[in-house]
């Protein structure tokens, strides 16, 4: 029988995922002698390496790759069953871990602050990731579910939509185009776009949207964030595509303008997402209802009324 602790398994966990002994105890506020002693330990409790060095890096062994299986398995379990015996003290408690896209960033926070006016009493993990991170933390089950776009297909995941995610093109105000109506898909071959990395949600989707119209691109700079893509486009370095969500507020001051291109909006849907078969806590599958019940019309009551938002880009076109 293995005589192991359940502060080594969350040691163990932390130094897998950071792959640093010194990432991990900063994480645990732990030293890093601390952390080595722990993992020592554990590897002489366990009979075989867990961690090899390489360089200054160090990796999972196979030992420590399976180990890492059932470690998590076993913290995963706890957690739910810490969550389960919380929540039976009285509804509205409980802990609720997160993650949303960085474009979802606009309206989540105004989503989880309604959520949380609600219940005072649940406890909120929020973190804010590209879409690469998010799928990486659901096929790890790290967070309770995520908000993002439409996941890829063949992928062990729910997912469920709740809002429309309308995508525009951006110009800054006194682009040649900014004025011009019914503007035709062909002539935006003539312009530069600034795009969102590689992996990006909105990068696939315009991608594939003219792939499919048989129109080709020149593409500049590729930004990381939307808000650098926002700046680059007032400062007149080209057009950009990207949610209407990440662009109201500039579009409602006028600091930039949504262009009136044909077949644009490209519509897509906003989605919660999490692992299939997995065992929501009572907080996580409260949160989901509130979403699928009431998001959009909180987000629209909250600002971020789109298709008011895109009648008024008509008009003023």
């Amino acid at each position: 029988m293995l005589h192991i602790t359940l502060r080594q398994l969350h040691i163990f966990e932390a130094v897998a995922h950071h792959a640093s002994h010194s990432r991990a105890a900063e994480q645990l506020h732990l030293t890093q002698p601390a952390v080595s002693m722990q993992i020592k330990q554990l590897e002489e409790a366990i009979g075989l390496p867990l961690f090899e060095q390489l360089g200054k890096k160090i990796y999972l062994t196979e030992a420590g790759n399976e180990f890492l299986h059932y470690a998590r398995n076993i913290l995963d379990q706890l957690t739910e069953a810490e969550n389960v015996l919380t929540e039976m003290k009285g509804m509205g408690r409980g802990k609720l871990s997160i993650s949303v896209a960085s474009t979802a960033s606009y309206f989540a926070t105004q989503l989880l602050a309604e959520f949380c006016k609600r219940y005072p009493k649940v406890s909120v993990s929020l973190n804010v990731t590209n879409r690469e991170t998010l799928l990486k933390q659901l096929a790890q089950n790290e967070m309770d579910m995520v908000i993002m776009g439409k996941p890829p297909e063949g992928l062990d995941l729910q997912a469920t939509s709740f809002m429309e995610n309308p995508l525009v093109i951006i110009a800054a105000i006194n682009h040649p185009l900014a004025n011009t109506k019914h503007i035709p898909l062909s002539r935006l071959q003539e312009e530069t776009f600034l795009v969102r990395e590689q992996g990006s949600g909105t990068r696939i989707a315009m991608e594939r949207f003219f792939i499919q119209q048989h129109i080709k691109l020149t593409t500049g700079t590729e930004m990381s964030t939307n808000e650098a893509i926002k700046q680059a486009v007032q400062a007149e370095m080209g057009l950009g595509i990207l949610s209407l969500h990440t662009v109201s507020l500039e579009l409602e001051a006028k600091r930039l303008v949504a262009l009136d291109v044909q077949s644009f909006p490209i519509l897509r849907d906003w989605y919660v997402v999490h692992r299939i078969g997995k065992r929501l806590t009572a907080t996580a599958q409260m949160f989901k209802e509130f979403l699928l019940n009431e998001g959009a019309q909180i987000a629209q009551a909250k600002g971020f009324n789109l298709m008011n938002t895109i009648s008024k880009v008509a008009l003023q076109a």
